[in-house]
């Protein structure tokens, strides 16, 4: 491809962006959906295609503010708890709030501050100044007067307000219809038997949702297998009855990648390739039609697409109702470890947010395109500007919010390492108390205590092994929070630790000894964490040096994910958990059982954030589960240890 191709260019996003909009312009692609109208009560989520003027004053007459009576506010003059005033019957008239205000009246007594006598009178104990307690005409809207501007989304207030003066009908633009169509030869809708290498279509699923989420209609074709004929056909069917069409998959330059050729074929190709990550090979131009119709197309990675929808498709859309896009709440926030960037491109990180010494941290999620779980856990998304190389542990960033604050603050933060307890417990949490959250990062044992010294979570969990002491947990605390700190350890499990292996141990291991064995795959845990440790003892003990173990230098961050690369066959073992290698449906092998402890600041064990967790310790039925999920003894559950 030449330099001036726009294929997998490196454009930003404010270019790539403004780059489509001209090429829609050329296009002939509508700039605006057609005005229509609606029933007032069928206009919430519209966008005003005219302003819309009160055709009468609301309230329409003086009427009471109050139930009480109407009076002149003369004859109250005087009126006290000490020198009551009377007013004889025919002197006033009883009403009720809403009520017109009758004639002859200017002013309303409260019913509270009347007493009315056998003979009818009413004796006042307060005065009042005229108009007071009345609604005067045209209080709320006065007939005539602007009440709403062309190219407001319209709020269920704001309806509300239109029927109160007088509009039966708005003029709004026409939601915007937005077409997806999945493509590859590899995807099966929703509900399928899937065989090695199928994936679902949960893509179209997300992006519909998110159209709809704007206010827009939402189609999804049947899934076109990857054949450029087959695509274009879908395209240019699709665009006959869209406004925008998305194209999933095939954006890259792979062999089965076709849509900037289709797209470029059917219309115009104006950009492919922008600077943001994940999402970078997306596709922006348009399809030739009366009138044209733009098409996004959008990476096959549900990180990526999720994204390209909010980048691209979101303004594009907002600008076909005529009205400003939709912007998240942000907030500033301590980040909780190093965030490291490329430079060159937008880098798009989810994170994890909780409300820590009063001020808001947070946990960058896993940042894998295809990571599905980061878009279900995340909390806000923080961009990385292409110029940074990132941000160190604590420094102060800037991150949209996707859940409010108030959520936010009733986050129990967890940093350290990875448990399946943890897990149990954040769901068990939220069954009992849908306010409560445990949100738990997986950055070993070691990290997690740098976390709690630092001020950046509220608990770490840590099974770190002290070789020399024979201890868990303490002596590290002390060398890394401080021996005089004020931290406090609680027990949660014991557990078994073993090497996780294929169903039927096929190849016979026994123990640490064996991972010496030639040919042997092994997949070891991150740096810091407190598996890595138990595993570098035992091998400390044996005298085998890590270099004779192959593997030793591969690295997974969760139990689990070692328990997946056995079941996947990319390795023959790794040390874990019994619970991870019944997940995945492993066999076993025991090497040590050992204390996996919840470490957190002394004033933690009476605050009202994580008293619902020391409450849950305790349950009978938690504990049960507990010991269920396999290689797991509750024992000591709940016990401080220091």
């Amino acid at each position: 491809m030449s330099a001036e191709s726009p294929f997998i260019s490196d454009l930003p996003a404010a270019q790539a962006l403004e780059a489509w909009r001209d090429a829609r312009a050329a296009a002939g692609c509508p700039a605006r959906m057609e005005a229509v109208r609606v029933p007032v009560a069928a206009a919430v989520g519209r966008v005003t295609a005219e302003p819309v003027w009160a055709q009468r004053s609301s309230p329409a007459f003086d009427s009471s503010a109050m139930d009480g009576i109407a009076v002149r506010a003369v004859d109250t003059i005087g009126a006290a708890e000490t020198t009551p005033v009377l007013l004889c019957a025919g002197d006033y008239e009883v009403v009720d709030t809403g009520d017109p205000l009758p004639a002859g009246y200017d002013a309303v007594v409260m019913r509270e501050h009347v007493h009315r006598t056998e003979d009818g009178s009413a004796e006042l104990r307060a005065a009042v100044a005229p108009y007071q307690h009345v609604r005067s005409i045209g209080e709320d809207i006065s007939a005539a007067e602007l009440l709403l501007p062309e190219g407001h989304r319209l709020r269920p207030v704001d309806v509300a307000a239109c029927a109160a003066a007088g509009a039966v009908e708005l003029g709004v633009r026409r939601a915007p219809v937005v077409v997806i169509v999945p493509t590859g030869d590899e995807i099966r809708p929703i509900g399928s038997e899937l065989a090695p290498g199928d994936i679902l279509d949960t893509n179209s699923l997300m992006l519909a949702a998110q159209a709809r989420e704007v206010g827009c209609e939402a189609r999804v074709t049947e899934i076109i297998s990857d054949d450029p004929a087959a695509i274009a056909a879908a395209l240019r069917s699709a665009a006959a009855e869209a406004d925008l069409v998305i194209l999933i998959a095939g954006s890259s330059a792979g062999r089965d990648d076709y849509t900037a050729r289709v797209v470029a074929e059917a219309g115009t190709l104006a950009v492919h390739g922008v600077a943001v990550r994940p999402g970078h090979p997306v596709v922006l131009g348009t399809v030739d039609g009366d009138p044209s119709t733009p098409v996004l197309g959008a990476p096959g990675y549900p990180v990526s697409a999720a994204l390209t929808f909010d980048i691209f498709a979101a303004p594009m859309l907002a600008d076909l109702e005529g009205a400003a896009p939709r912007e998240r709440p942000s907030t500033t926030a301590r980040l909780a470890r190093k965030l490291p960037s490329a430079i060159g491109m937008d880098d798009w990180v989810r994170v994890r947010l909780g409300r820590v010494g009063g001020e808001v941290v947070a946990t960058p999620l896993p940042r894998g395109a295809g990571v599905l779980t980061s878009l279900v856990r995340a909390d806000g998304l923080l961009m990385v500007p292409a110029g940074l190389e990132g941000h160190h542990a604590g420094a102060q960033v800037r991150v949209e919010l996707l859940r409010g604050l108030a959520e936010i603050g009733r986050t129990i933060v967890a940093i350290g390492s990875h448990d399946l307890v943890l897990d149990l417990a954040a769901s068990r949490l939220r069954a009992t108390d849908p306010l409560i959250t445990l949100a738990s990062s997986n950055v070993g044992s070691l990290g997690g205590l740098v976390a709690l010294r630092d001020g950046l979570c509220h608990i770490a969990g840590s099974h770190l092994l002290d070789p020399a002491t024979g201890q868990y947990t303490l002596p590290y605390v002390d060398k890394l929070v401080g021996a005089d700190s004020n931290v406090a350890v609680v027990r949660l499990v014991h557990r078994d630790q073993g090497l996780i292996v294929a169903p039927g141990n096929p190849l016979g291991l026994t123990g640490v000894d064996d991972l010496t064995r030639a040919g042997l795959r092994y997949v070891n845990r991150q740096r810091g964490a407190g598996t890595r440790a138990l595993l570098d003892h035992e091998m400390a003990t044996r005298g085998i040096d890590p270099q004779q173990v192959s593997g030793y230098s591969r690295e997974e961050h969760t139990h689990l994910a070692v328990a997946a690369a056995v079941a996947a066959g990319r390795v023959d073992t790794g040390m874990g958990i019994l619970a991870a290698a019944r997940a995945f449906g492993l066999d076993f092998v025991p090497v040590a059982q050992e204390p996996y402890d919840l470490v957190l600041r002394s004033a933690g064990l009476s605050e009202a954030l994580l008293a619902p967790l020391w409450e849950l310790l305790e349950r009978a039925d938690f504990r049960a589960e507990v010991e269920a999920l396999g290689g797991y003894s509750c024992a000591e559950t709940g016990r401080r240890i220091r």
